[in-house]
């Protein structure tokens, strides 16, 4: 049972990542099989409303395979960083309640800021910069810093 516990702390997150990809698959199913039978319908209104619901399914499909493809790729480069000992350390200092203090969050940014400024074309450098967005708590710029690592990454292995 302790075996048990250990791997489902450790995968936890890829648990909870099956799960809502499965409630959101089987949602889109859903929709689309409704959007068809609308569709078959004889009366125009339906039709019309069933051409409109078929639209959720097919964004939805493609926000969920961008979205893991995004997970995988932060995934991969993770692998590689700490393979090569580049990931950062976490030794920031926390609140007793374990939030990291935002001004040393702060400071550190600058580091990793100036590293990317230095390297644009390194994915490494803007993978760190995004850690160190998202300590410092600004999850949009984290985001937006790892997909650009991952655009570099990506022409990294194609050019490989």
């Amino acid at each position: 049972m302790g075996a048990f516990l250990a791997a489902f702390r450790k995968n936890r997150t890829k648990i909870w990542v099956g799960a809502v990809t499965l409630l959101l698959v089987f949602y889109l199913v859903v929709s689309f099989q409704r959007s068809i039978l609308l569709l078959m319908d004889n009366n125009m209104a339906a039709k019309a409303i069933g051409a409109a619901y078929l639209v959720l399914p097919i964004v939805g499909a493609w926000a969920l395979i961008r979205e893991l493809m995004f997970g995988a790729r932060t995934e991969q480069m993770a692998r590689i960083l700490e393979a090569e000992g580049g990931l950062p350390v976490d030794e920031l200092p926390r609140t007793p309640a374990g939030r990291i203090i935002r001004a040393a969050a702060d400071q550190e940014f600058e580091k990793y800021k100036a590293e990317a400024e230095a390297a644009p074309e390194d994915w490494r450098s803007w993978f760190r910069l995004s850690c160190a967005y998202d300590a410092a708590g600004d999850r949009k710029r984290a985001r937006a810093s790892m997909r650009d690592a991952g655009r570099l990454f990506r022409g990294n292995v194609q050019a490989s």
